[in-house]
């Protein structure tokens, strides 16, 4: 017979356990108020909440979530003083720039609000673009963990952005895969806005990130392995890769837009592989006679179509009432247009066969994890980065160079017909292979995310 032997742990000693766990639980998040940034937070919160931590979302005014898609978060808004010139301009770098300027006090008054009736937070994360936040978390004596919405790439960028006209660091760079990126060409984009705004950010970011306990990055290891490995020369928090966020928690509601869920109905009657979807994302813009462009584009390549057109993306319109004359008798039923679509359900639907992005890293990210080959059309930032991992490094895309008619149509034509699309496609299927391998037990993903929940809790006990 089995002897069974347990310690009976006194009642001080369960309550004194009980009030470890509880000063060890408590997480308050800081989130930076644009859909790209809001999502992967979201995403976060809720995988952190499922291992039993209890999330606290602070964010700014500015294009506030809605608490009841979410009830088990606390949400505590914070104000902003944002103009309404500020927000009509959609100048992202001012717009940043003026958040770390006005919510330090207002944030600073909640976290000790915070402290006062719960005692202990366990750890401040915030957005990168938050930087204010590890200051206000260094003052408090809290432990300040940043989460990075980009590619983990772009922290390359950092430690020079205080020394941009000294001779290059990038020379350092010998690796095949780190000179496909063309880092000199982003840092020559960087360089080329000088405005006080851009600098000061690029100081105070650089010198949070260099503070912060550890770097949350929404990405997987094997696909910015060389970079990974030269960014944490440069850091000294811990790199933590615990992408792809949406695969782990799949059924966040985060969107500012309604989504129209026409659009699956319409993707069920379509072949396999065969639609091209666009959509640029939910900040790009573009003028009447590119929208006109990409119209006739789509129509002459034959292909079926998924688009996006947000309500304010065309410059000087309210949506669509520029397209064509004669556009949508050419395209019938094989265009469907809406203002906004559950991205993730048709990227992993089976009649998707390519996707027109901005490249923003989220989009990015999901279009692997579903084996979706790209065609790339990046506006700014770190947008041409993701090109060039698409088209150079991991060759799953092909880079649109212009919004002209003839060339939009032989673009599509080589990535959704030609044998060069077909090539392409292999390479895109064997990345989701990969990515899939990082959210079993033993994968990457899994192993980083309990890293950093240890790492949460060690700190909490400092």
């Amino acid at each position: 017979m089995f002897q069974i032997t347990c310690h009976t742990r006194t009642s001080k000693e369960t309550g004194k356990k009980m009030e470890k766990q509880q000063k060890s639980s408590h997480l308050v998040l800081v989130m930076l108020p644009f859909q790209g940034h809001m999502t992967p937070m979201l995403q976060l919160a809720s995988i952190l909440h499922s291992k039993g931590f209890s999330i606290t979302i602070v964010h700014p005014e500015l294009n506030s979530p809605n608490p009841s898609n979410h009830p088990e978060f606390t949400f505590v808004s914070i104000p902003d003083k944002l103009t309404e010139s500020q927000l009509s301009d959609k100048n992202v770098t001012g717009l940043v720039w003026s958040l770390n300027k006005t919510c330090p006090v207002p944030l600073r008054q909640c976290l000790e609000k915070i402290l006062h009736s719960h005692h202990h937070i366990a750890a401040l994360i915030y957005d990168t673009q938050m930087y204010c936040a590890q200051t206000i978390a260094d003052d408090l004596g809290l432990p300040g963990i940043t989460l990075r919405t980009s590619a983990a790439t772009t922290l390359l960028l950092y430690p020079v952005f205080s020394q941009l006209d000294e001779e290059d660091f990038m020379s350092e760079i010998k690796s095949p895969e780190l000179q496909a990126l063309h880092l000199q060409r982003l840092r020559g984009l960087l360089s080329q806005n000088p405005a006080k705004e851009m600098m000061e950010i690029r100081v105070e970011l650089t010198n949070a990130l260099k503070s912060s306990l550890a770097i949350i990055v929404n990405s997987m290891e094997f696909l910015e392995l060389e970079a990974l490995s030269k960014v944490k020369q440069y850091f000294p928090a811990p790199i933590i890769t615990i992408g792809p966020l949406h695969k782990l928690a799949p059924a966040i509601c985060s969107s500012l837009f309604t989504e129209e869920d026409k659009c699956i109905s319409w993707l069920n009657k379509q072949a396999p592989k065969s639609v091209i979807y666009v959509s640029l994302g939910s900040m790009a813009s573009i003028d009447r006679q590119e929208l006109i462009e990409i119209a006739w584009g789509l129509s002459n390549s034959k292909q079926p179509f998924l688009w996006v057109v947000r309500p304010g993306m065309v410059r000087g319109s309210e949506w669509i009432e520029s397209l064509p004359n004669g556009f949508e008798e050419s395209v019938g039923e094989r265009g469907c247009i809406v203002k906004w679509a559950p991205q993730t359900e048709v990227l992993a639907h089976a009649a998707v066969g390519g996707f027109w992005s901005h490249c923003g890293w989220n989009s990015t990210i999901e279009s692997i994890c579903e084996g979706v080959p790209m065609l790339c059309k990046p506006f700014f930032g770190d947008q041409h980065l993701n090109t060039s991992y698409i088209c150079n490094v991991w060759k799953i895309g092909l880079e649109l160079q212009n919004l002209e008619r003839g060339n939009i149509e032989r673009t599509i034509k080589r990535l959704m017909v030609d044998m060069e699309g077909n090539d392409i496609r292999k390479r895109a299927m064997d990345l989701k292979e990969k990515a899939a391998f990082c959210l079993v037990e033993e994968g990457s993903t899994s192993c980083s995310f309990n890293g950093l929940t240890k790492h949460i809790s060690s700190a909490s006990e400092t």
